[in-house]
């Protein structure tokens, strides 16, 4: 492991066990809702029990664990090196429900849903050495582009946070008052400390945040209760995969589409942590991406990718530091072998974790107009692109329903309803056509 000194990068440097630990748990705060939702979700679309449901919620953070392991430690030629926390892909969701709608029974959708997630990612791990080759197409214009769309995107995630995760009614008072009290403390804390508490401040806040909710009754414990101590995601809990055609090429849709968007946000970290990601970075960091979701479903889990929740964190702290992230993968895996251990996390509740968040994910957006800002838009047609692109990656995020008409094909429909997928291929393209270049970035 890297010492620390002058001569390392920061991304390579090993914090003391005190600062790692901390860090590591800022890390699983601000990602613990994105890994945790969508088993939530398809379990509940499938029909599980409330056991089954914990079950697949645990084998979602184990899978998550030892992915961002290997995308932050990584081995041979797998792994960015970054401080990256892989999860379980919300863009999976939709497809993946489709295919338990076209099942005669529901309840049997897992065993297909896994099949199809372990052929796209033996897919994407083959065509990793060679979707990397597009970077080149990512100059400043197009990468902040993106990057400010990818914290645009994140945003309404932490509004719907705030409304207690249900987006299709007003906040409640109890509920904004949680949200703004905790968004006042982070940035009170983030003024006033200094040092190794400053970096943690956003773990703070919503400890205290959580303390606050207590007296309001805002705070459920009924998880914690009833959460088994110990629980191991047996393999093929859910019977073992099935292959299908259409739950094949639905996966390696979302594939292409999960791979896309980890690239901008590999793009992204490069520019936060200050080592750009190169096509060797960015390869390596797909593998991991790819291996982790070929596995991911021998232990129930599902498609892995990068979380661009954590590039705020990672900005905001300014802790650049790999093993940080890495402590985080070690306490995933923890989390999905201890049940209750993982309701801990899920004590805190949403609207102070949307406080915090508004921060977090507000910071990403910031450092892509930072990247727009030194990208020169007078030149050529860049404010043309950036303007274009951020409007074609707002419109799902705006307008859920906006390409739900049934003219579309499900598979453009995938690529569409990603915002960051859908602005990335358009800033790529207008950048090649009205500028005609397609230069590497500095």
């Amino acid at each position: 492991m890297a010492a620390v000194s002058s001569g390392v990068h920061p991304v390579d440097r090993l914090p003391g066990p005190g600062r790692l630990l901390a860090s590591g748990l800022q890390h699983v705060a601000a990602s613990y809702a994105g890994v945790v939702a969508p088993p939530l979700v398809i379990g509940a679309a499938v029909g599980l029990r409330p056991a089954e449901l914990t079950f697949l919620v645990g084998a979602s953070l184990f899978t998550a664990g030892l992915a961002t392991l290997l995308q932050t430690i990584g081995f041979w030629k797998v792994g960015a090196r970054l401080p990256f926390v892989n999860g379980v892909s919300f863009a999976g969701v939709a497809p993946m429900l489709a295919i338990a709608d076209g099942q005669a029974d529901r309840s049997t959708a897992l065993p297909v849903i896994y099949g199809g997630v372990i052929v796209a990612g033996v897919l994407g791990f083959v065509l990793a050495p060679y979707f990397c080759r597009l970077v080149r197409f990512f100059p400043p214009v197009v990468s902040g582009s993106v990057i400010t769309l990818i914290g645009m995107s994140l945003l309404p995630v932490a509004f719907e946070w705030i409304q207690n995760g249900h987006p299709e009614r007003p906040a409640s008072m109890t509920d904004l008052a949680l949200a703004g009290t905790t968004l006042v403390i982070v940035l009170a804390l983030r003024r006033l400390l200094r040092g190794f508490l400053q970096q943690i401040a956003i773990l703070l806040g919503m400890v205290a945040g959580t303390l606050i909710a207590v007296p309001a009754g805002a705070v459920d414990t009924t998880a914690v209760r009833e959460a088994a101590v110990v629980g191991f995601p047996a393999p093929f809990h859910f019977g073992h995969p099935q292959f299908t055609l259409p739950a094949i090429v639905s996966m390696c849709v979302l594939m292409l589409v999960s791979m896309t968007e980890s690239t901008a946000d590999m793009l992204a970290l490069g520019e936060v942590v200050e080592r750009p990601a190169d096509e060797k970075v960015i390869a390596a960091g797909l593998r991991a991406d790819t291996l982790g979701t070929a596995l991911s479903p021998f232990f129930n889990g599902f498609a892995n990718s990068a979380f661009a929740q954590n590039i705020g964190l990672v900005a905001i702290t300014r802790v650049r530091s790999r093993y940080t992230v890495a402590a985080c993968g070690v306490l995933f895996v923890l989390l999905g072998l201890s049940p209750v251990a993982a309701s801990l996390i899920a004590v805190v509740p949403r609207p102070v974790l949307g406080g915090a968040a508004i921060v977090l994910f507000g910071s990403v957006a910031a450092s892509g107009v930072g990247v727009l800002a030194r990208a020169g838009l007078e030149k050529g047609e860049g404010l043309l692109v950036a303007a274009v692109s951020l409007g074609v990656g707002l419109i799902p995020v705006v307008s859920r329903d906006f390409y739900g008409a049934s003219a579309i094909p499900a598979t453009l429909r995938t690529i569409l309803n990603s915002g960051v997928s859908a602005g990335c291929l358009t800033a790529v393209v207008l950048n090649a056509v009205l500028n005609r270049h397609t230069d590497r970035r500095p």
